[in-house]
């Protein structure tokens, strides 16, 4: 552990010293290689807006450190969110470039946590997700006011305004494994996470992806337009939406049965699936 440390703290020290050479920017000087990248595709534009963000992807990326992932992934992480968010950028809307990145850095980071607690099964719906980062910070929150119930479940869940039985779930799915940043015995100092083989995407290949799923979605909202109305509404509603819709609400929205509403939703899908792969091998 003592020879393995210093090379992590210097690896990061090293980096936080580089990224302090770049100059941050007036709101000037973004807003002209905002608009030189965004109506010329020039490259100088965008290095100097991304490297003059760097350290803001630092401050964000060390919200999320203590998940047991390593500081120095999540701001390569949080910087490809970064990249994401200077390509999508369009200066004429009016608001900052950070403020509108910080949300894909915090995406991006967050789905690396995800992806890193793979093994804990946390669950992919939106809920559990915001759960799986809310939890720790509830229970910080609590011993701040006072704190003796911290680990009280019913405490906890009431701040969180979820039932108990979710909160003692990730408790155990959070605190049930081995951290990934523990020592393996007998392995002088290599950490579960070192020993894992890093399958993580280059940041050309997170582009092609991204660009990939793009145009995948490009496709389905094409599909989805020309569904008629009920189908429309059962896709985006029961599908697509962050928080989908329970057969029941969207039966008793249109005055319908729920089975019915189950019929126009595999109907729907039938359709959007048909017309997708042809599109898709055309792409």
């Amino acid at each position: 552990m003592v020879a393995t440390l210093p090379v992590v703290a210097d690896s990061l020290t090293v980096y936080l010293a580089e990224i302090r050479k770049f100059p941050l920017l007036t709101e000037e000087e973004e807003r002209r290689y905002a608009v030189k990248f965004f109506e010329e595709k020039d490259l100088e534009s965008a290095h100097k807006l991304i490297t003059s963000n760097l350290r803001f992807v630092v401050k964000i990326a060390s919200e999320f450190r203590h998940y047991g992932v390593k500081m120095l992934d999540l701001i390569q992480e949080g910087n490809v969110g970064l990249m994401m968010a200077v390509r999508k950028f369009d200066p004429y809307k009016g608001v900052r470039l950070i403020s509108y990145a910080v949300w894909w850095i915090r995406a991006y980071i967050q789905n690396h946590i995800i992806s890193a607690w793979s093994l804990l099964k946390i669950g992919t719906t939106q809920a559990q997700r915001k759960l799986f980062f809310k939890l720790r910070e509830a229970k910080d929150a609590i011993r701040r006011l006072g704190g003796d119930d911290a680990d009280d479940i019913h405490a906890t869940a009431l701040s969180l305004n979820v039932a108990d039985h979710e909160v003692e779930e990730m408790g155990q799915r959070l605190h049930g494994d081995v951290s990934l940043d523990a020592e393996l015995p007998g392995g002088e100092g290599m950490t579960m996470l070192e020993s894992l083989a890093d399958e993580r995407m280059n940041q050309e290949e997170a582009l092609a992806e991204f660009q990939e799923n793009q145009n995948l979605q490009r496709h389905v909202a094409r599909v989805v337009a020309g569904l008629n109305e009920k189908e429309r509404f059962v896709i985006e509603r029961r599908i697509t939406a962050d928080e989908p819709m329970t057969l029941q609400e969207i039966a008793s929205h249109f005055s319908i049965s729920r089975e019915r509403v189950r019929q126009i939703e595999e109907g729907a899908l039938k359709k959007v699936r048909q017309a997708l792969v042809p599109m898709l091998k055309a792409a």
